[in-house]
């Protein structure tokens, strides 16, 4: 039993009938807390009042006329942000309706910070406390972009993309793959290890570090990891049982759906789709295949009823891989509910 990644906020939410996520004053005091909306030395009395405020109640409404008041044009802007971020969170009856609404409509209008927060508080309560190491891991790519390095062996290795940044500046190397090359021993050891099966339990102690790199090839347990990962996430957020397991190729005549996992991989599979040519390069970048098919093939809609769904994973121009979970919530053929 862990409790993993704290400085979430996960411990601080409440909870549904239905065990669903509720947001608690002290969540909103977390996000509060972020640099964006603490005041600094130079915050003005009116910056400082306001976010006194806040902490006191923080749904307490924040008229207009105060928010101008505040001297620093950017803090008045982070605040206008925070505050249409709190009427989203507080306008449904748990976090996963929040999260669900944030994607529909017009689209997205809250920074991509925010929507990852979220997504790293959700799926830390649908992995429980009884997660493996692998399952934690590979659950941090629902929320955090990792950088893919393809070694000269053939071994795909996923870091996470801001721990990469941060240590190519302070070690002097240009990739992942530098790092990867010159050996974790000859770089920072305890930075920038790889995570495998006899050194797991590492894991637990650097939850929040982001440091740790693993293999993503086929039959690896940071893959089969994260197909239990979105398993639980469907089934969580849709009541649905389901079974994701990982595919060599897309290899049926009556492929009916896809799903892409980012916007890469959907790119690449509606192309493949509809027999449009997928040049090597693009194809190349296909990290990984899934097939996800439902348990109970009533839950699916009646014209592809127990037929398979076909997910994938890929990488961008840049090496970077950026899943989007909330694609498994939206695009699944799922049956109406009345």
């Amino acid at each position: 039993m862990h409790d993993f990644w704290p400085a979430c906020g996960y411990g601080l939410m409440g909870r549904t009938s239905n065990n669903h996520l509720a947001v608690s004053d002290d969540f909103l005091r977390l996000l509060l807390a972020a640099p964006e909306l603490a005041p600094i030395s130079d915050s003005c009395f009116d910056e400082r009042a306001t976010h006194e405020a806040l902490l006191a109640n923080p749904r307490r409404e924040v008229p207009p006329d105060e928010l101008a008041r505040i001297r620093d044009e950017d803090a008045r802007d982070n605040y206008a942000v925070w505050l249409r971020f709190r009427a989203r969170l507080l306008a449904q009856p748990s976090l996963e309706a929040s999260y669900l609404a944030l994607f529909q409509g017009e689209g997205v209008d809250v920074p991509p910070a925010f929507v990852q927060h979220l997504t790293q508080v959700l799926v830390r309560h649908v992995l429980g406390n009884a997660a493996s190491a692998f399952e934690a891991r590979a659950a941090e790519m629902l929320f955090r972009p990792q950088k893919i390095s393809v070694m000269e062996d053939g071994a795909v290795m996923a870091a996470d993309d801001e721990t990469v940044e941060r240590h190519a500046v302070s070690a002097g190397f240009g990739s992942i793959g530098e790092l990867l090359k010159q050996g974790a021993a000859s770089v920072r050891s305890a930075d920038l290890d790889v995570l495998s099966e006899t050194n797991a339990e590492v894991y637990w102690d650097r939850d929040e570090a982001h440091d740790l790199v693993v293999s993503m090839n086929y039959g690896q347990p940071t893959v089969q990891a994260l197909c239990r990962v979105l398993e639980r996430w469907i089934g969580h957020f849709l009541g649905t049982a389901v079974t994701i397991n990982i595919d060599r190729q897309i290899d049926d005549e009556l492929w009916v759906w896809h799903v892409g996992l980012d916007a890469q991989a959907s790119s690449v599979l509606n192309d493949l789709y509809t027999g449009v040519e997928v040049g090597e390069e693009r194809m190349a970048r296909l990290l990984c295949l899934f097939k996800l098919e439902f348990t109970d093939p009533a839950a699916m809609r009646a014209d592809v009823a127990g037929r398979p769904v076909y997910l994938a994973m890929a990488m961008d121009e840049q090496k970077r891989l950026k899943l989007k979970p909330q694609n498994l919530l939206l695009n699944l053929p799922l049956a109406r509910r009345s």
